[in-house]
């Protein structure tokens, strides 16, 4: 029985990206990142659960990924779309673009993060290293990276970063810089605890215990900043080459 939990688990975190993709679309993106960080946060206690439960399968690994490529690929792509679109118009707007709508090419230059996304995962199910260290931006870190733009607008209320988030060329040079670290020879840690040593976790404890500072002083203004000190810190540390 305790063999279902962790795919239990990972399908409540496909159920989660399901919502999150149908807010998305309907351009509710507050509620859409909300369920992508719901799916997140299962996507992290499934792998935790099938070793502590010592029941990791190749099925599991699979439906994983699966899960990630809906959760952490479509909604991404999607919520770019929908940031692309706002910025074509001009400004902030959480309105419904119905089917009435004029729909010009630059918007679906968003789903080259769904695309990438997916690549990503395929290499990661056939790659056998990436178990103590990752290469190239895992999808979830990459998730919330693009969801913490509408967020940013939505809750620090500031005309020049908004100016800056819905600017196109901004939008599009970001696409095209999460589209690269998805699948970028980087190395970068894994949050993957095998003990409580501080010698053997410093890295990831450091990590953990400043992007809980930032998040409590910045808010959301602190994700894209922690994917930078993330990316920074792996290379400092050589991908965890110490783990």
């Amino acid at each position: 029985m305790k063999s279902y939990i962790p795919n239990f688990l990972t399908l409540l975190n496909v159920f989660s990206g399901c919502i999150a993709t149908v807010f998305a679309v309907l351009n509710h993106l507050e509620w859409a990142a909300l369920f992508v960080f719901i799916g997140i946060f299962f996507d992290f206690f499934d792998g935790l659960a099938a070793r502590a439960l010592n029941v990791q399968s190749d099925i599991g690994i699979q439906l994983d990924s699966l899960a990630d490529v809906i959760t952490s690929g479509l909604v991404p792509g999607v919520v770019m779309f929908q940031l692309l679109s706002m910025a074509e118009r001009g400004g902030w707007n959480l309105g419904f673009i119905g089917h009435d709508a004029e729909l010009t090419l630059l918007p679906f230059v968003g789903f080259a993060i769904t695309l990438a996304s997916a690549y990503r995962l395929a290499k990661f199910n056939v790659d056998e290293n990436q178990v103590s260290s990752f290469v190239g931006l895992p999808t979830p870190a990459n998730a919330l990276l693009i969801l913490s733009l509408p967020m940013i607008l939505l809750y620090h209320d500031n005309e020049t970063l908004n100016n800056i988030i819905l600017n196109p060329w901004f939008l599009v040079i970001l696409t095209v810089i999460s589209t690269y670290l998805l699948n970028s020879p980087i190395k970068l840690f894994a949050l993957k605890f095998k003990n409580g040593s501080f010698k053997d976790n410093g890295i990831r404890y450091l990590f953990l215990i400043g992007s809980l500072v930032l998040l409590l002083t910045l808010r959301f203004l602190a994700i894209p900043l922690i994917i930078f000190i993330y990316i920074l810190m792996s290379l400092i540390d050589g991908g965890g080459k110490t783990t």
